[in-house]
């Protein structure tokens, strides 16, 4: 794993840092037309808000992600780094940080859901040890962000 030999800090998501994760996820391509990113935070602030970190460089954020913990599986969303941060070891931090967290909940597994379409992210997960599971992911929408 590399180490950046930037001063990162990895602390829970503040109020005040919404609209700089949100321009984050936007940069790194994680939103989408029908997911709000703002009522995705809300909803998180609801559900294990400790379990939503971001990276910080002085003032400045530079990373998110979402861990989640449900009593059987573990979950990750909004893994984000500046682009111009990347492939530095950040997303590596985050990750490991998250399943610290996980684990420290007594989780024995994580899922998380990459688009078929990101070969890159694919790729930083199994660089990590996450194997692709042999499952179909269903989905239903049970509120409309529209």
């Amino acid at each position: 794993m590399k180490h950046p030999s930037i001063p990162l800090k990895i602390r829970a998501f503040e109020d005040a840092d919404e609209s700089a994760a949100i321009e984050l996820w936007q940069r790194c391509n994680l939103t989408r037309p029908w997911n709000d990113p703002k009522k995705d935070i809300q909803r998180k602030l609801r559900v294990q808000p400790h379990l939503f970190l971001v990276g910080t460089i002085g003032q400045e954020l530079i990373a998110t992600v979402m861990a989640g913990y449900e009593g059987h599986r573990g979950w990750i969303n909004y893994l984000a780094v500046a682009p111009e941060y990347q492939r530095q070891g950040i997303g590596q931090l985050m990750m490991a940080e998250a399943e610290r967290l996980l684990r420290d909940a007594g989780c024995p597994k994580i899922n998380l859901l990459v688009r078929s379409t990101n070969p890159d992210a694919i790729e930083f997960y199994e660089a990590l040890g996450y194997t692709v599971d042999e499952v179909i992911s269903l989905g239903k929408r049970l509120e409309s962000d529209n």
